[in-house]
C-alpha cells in the first residue's frame, strides 16, 4: 500500500521512509503542506498519509480540512504525526479530519500498529465500495425490465432497443441474472393430451 510521508525534518523523514519501506510500504515524500495537499487532492491520492501537524506553508490540520472537503479526500486514511500531547491537541486534530494521532518521538511498534488498522480500515473501504458498485449495476439491470416491452402477440417473442425480436427467456437471461428452467404448465399439459386423445 502507498502512504503519503508529509514531513519537514529531513532527519525525521528520512528515518519514517526507511522504516516504512523496511515494512514493505510504497512511500511518497514531500517537505511542505502545499505539496503533501496536492497529492493528496491530485489524481489517484495515495490511501494513506502520514502527516507533521507542523508543516510550512499549510499545517497538517488544514491539510486533513481541505481533503475532508473534497469526496474523494474522504476515502484517505489520514495519521497526525506530532510533539503535542496535550488532550486538546488531540481532539483539534481528530476534528480537523484526521483519522489517528501519533505523538512524536514515536514508538515503531506503535506506529506499525496503527498503520495497519489504516490498511485494514483502506481495505474495508475498498471493499464496501466495489459492494456498492456491483449493487448500483444490478439496480441499473432491474430498472431495465421494469419498462413496457413490446412482445408478439402470436409466438410471444419480444423486441429490444434495436429492433431486435428475440425469445423471452433470451431478453430476460441478457438483461438480469436470472437463468430459465423449462417444464409444462397444467394447461398446456392438458391441451396437449386432449390433441393427443383426438
Amino acid at each position: 500500500m502507498k502512504i503519503l510521508i508529509a514531513e519537514d525534518d529531513a532527519v525525521i523523514r528520512r528515518l519514517l521512509e526507511i522504516t516504512l519501506l523496511g515494512w514493505g510500504y510504497e512511500v511518497q515524500l514531500t517537505c511542505d503542506g502545499e505539496t503533501a495537499c496536492a497529492a493528496l487532492e491530485g489524481h489517484a491520492p495515495p490511501p494513506l498519509a502520514l502527516l507533521d501537524w507542523m508543516l510550512p506553508g499549510m499545517d497538517g490540520v488544514e491539510i486533513c480540512r481541505r481533503v475532508r472537503s473534497n469526496a474523494a479526500g474522504k476515502a484517505i486514511y489520514i495519521i497526525l504525526l506530532t510533539t503535542r500531547t496535550r488532550k486538546e491537541d488531540m481532539i483539534a486534530g481528530l476534528d480537523s479530519g484526521a483519522d489517528d494521532y501519533v505523538t512524536k518521538p514515536f514508538d515503531r511498534e506503535e506506529l506499525r500498529a496503527r498503520l495497519r488498522a489504516g490498511c485494514r480500515i483502506v481495505d474495508l473501504q475498498s471493499s464496501l465500495a466495489a459492494r456498492v458498485a456491483e449493487l448500483e449495476q444490478s439496480a441499473a439491470r432491474i430498472k431495465q425490465l421494469n419498462g413496457l416491452l413490446p412482445i408478439c402477440a402470436w409466438c410471444k417473442k419480444v423486441r429490444d432497443d434495436h429492433d431486435y425480436w428475440q425469445e423471452v427467456e433470451t431478453y430476460v437471461a441478457s438483461h438480469s441474472e436470472a437463468r430459465f428452467t423449462h417444464g409444462i404448465c397444467p394447461d398446456c399439459l392438458a391441451r396437449e393430451k386432449a390433441a393427443y386423445r383426438k
